[in-house]
């Protein structure tokens, strides 16, 4: 009886954690941890609210699961492939947010060096609290109820896409789609090491990954439409002069 009232507590801290990770936004956090349109940077008071929470409940969780080293996934997992398997998720994810810069802006926007250690925490902190949240609580509970652990994994995936509020207008469907495989290859990646550690190693990887290679932690806009498009089409063309700043104010 007690076990099951402290697995019932468990299951409220995954809860708790899905909901902290559809507020993300008001706190700066995870894809919204940059400047907004009027320039404004994130409160780091906001954000580390938003990582100490997480890290608040997941660790709640771990204490009063009756047995969470076998019941949950919030362990490393099998160490050598954990850092195989890691390495390689993170080769990959690179190599796409390369690719990605490149097709999108057509060179690397490498972002102010002063932002990285700021973004390094961001990654860091969002991988661990989105894989503890959606790998470790949420699939294992999912596996625990006889479910079948492909259609387990699929299901954490869709409600960690719809937990980060990425598919809403405005926003460029590339870091959907990034999120949804994301999701769907670190839950193999849990399933098959028993445990996060892969996971959380590619993932935090990717996601710094993409802030350095776009600019972005994930707030740019569809095609078109983001911020350096605007500023591109208000731009002069080479070679054009600005007659009325070299005639002077005008006389009357």
């Amino acid at each position: 009886m007690e076990d099951d009232l402290r697995v019932l507590v468990t299951l409220g801290f995954a809860l708790l954690l899905i909901m902290l990770r559809l507020d993300a936004e008001r706190f700066g956090a995870a894809e919204y941890d940059e400047a907004s349109t009027d320039s404004r940077r994130p409160s780091l008071t906001w954000r580390l609210a938003w990582y100490l929470m997480g890290l608040f409940l997941v660790v709640g969780a771990v204490i009063v699961h009756p047995n969470a080293g076998i019941g949950l996934f919030l362990r490393l997992g099998d160490r050598l492939e954990a850092i195989v398997y890691g390495l390689a998720f993170a080769a990959v994810g690179t190599l796409q947010a390369v690719a990605f810069a490149w097709l999108r802006f057509h060179r690397l926007r490498l972002p102010p060096s002063e932002l990285y250690p700021g973004a390094l925490l961001n990654s860091v902190a969002t991988a661990f609290i989105d894989e503890a949240t959606f790998r470790g609580l949420l699939l294992a509970f999912l596996i625990g109820t006889g479910m079948d652990a492909s259609a387990a994994n699929l299901i954490q995936a869709l409600i960690y896409v719809l937990s980060t509020r990425l598919g809403a207008r405005g926003r460029d469907p590339y870091l959907l789609v990034l999120i949804l495989i994301v999701g769907l290859f670190s839950g193999w990646l849990t399933i098959i090491t028993g445990g996060i550690g892969a996971a959380f190693l590619g993932h935090a990887i990717t996601r710094f990954a993409v802030f350095l290679a776009t600019g972005h932690a994930g707030r740019f806009g569809p095609a078109g439409r983001d911020v350096e498009d605007f500023e591109r089409r208000g731009r002069r063309p080479p070679g054009w002069r600005s007659i009325a700043a070299e005639d002077g104010p005008s006389e009357r």
